[in-house]
């Protein structure tokens, strides 16, 4: 569990949370947020670029980084500039919470995201990427996999499911036999 390879290592143990716009992501996470049966307290950070996060009433837009308690004695943390700041900033807060969740804007290629957590001679000593999820919108993935893009530019949904090792296959009830 999340919770033993904290105890085993002393890293904080990171989940990347990704997915295109409207697959499903930060209601996923409103969900766990709102889960009082794991009994874990996270740190969340939104590495956002004006999408609507977890509370958009509260988060200001023109701040570049805000700390926000929210449900469970949770945090969110809007990110808009350096992760790896933001994570060692947090890092002094971490021995509150039980792991941090980072949720990408939907338009994210999360290659940067994750390349955080090897590039940076730090973060690797303090966090451990413990598992990036794509969750998928089970009606319309298989036409954004085979969207062609311009030359040079990246097809962000085939960069998002490359890069998870788990894919959450969303709004299943939504898709036909043929789509699944």
């Amino acid at each position: 569990t999340m919770k033993r390879k904290m105890e085993e290592t002393k890293k904080i143990p990171v989940t990347v949370l990704t997915g295109f716009l409207g697959s499903g992501k930060t209601t996923l996470l409103n969900h766990i947020l709102n889960d009082n049966t794991h009994g874990m307290k996270f740190a969340v950070i939104e590495n956002e670029f004006g999408e609507i996060g977890v509370d958009e009433k509260i988060i200001p837009e023109a701040v570049d980084e805000e700390v926000i308690e929210v449900m469970n004695g949770c945090i969110c943390c809007t990110v808009r500039g350096d992760l790896v700041e933001a994570l060692k900033r947090l890092h002094k807060r971490m021995d509150k919470f039980d792991g941090v969740i980072i949720e990408t804007t939907g338009l994210a290629d999360p290659a940067p995201v994750v390349q955080t957590f090897f590039v940076d001679e730090d973060i690797p000593t303090l966090y451990s990427l413990d598992s990036v999820i794509t969750v998928v919108d089970a009606k319309v993935i298989l036409d954004r996999l085979a969207e062609e893009k311009p030359e040079g530019v990246e097809n962000e949904s085939v960069e998002q499911v490359c890069f998870a090792d788990k894919v959450l296959l969303n709004k299943t009830d939504l898709a036909d036999e043929a789509k699944l």
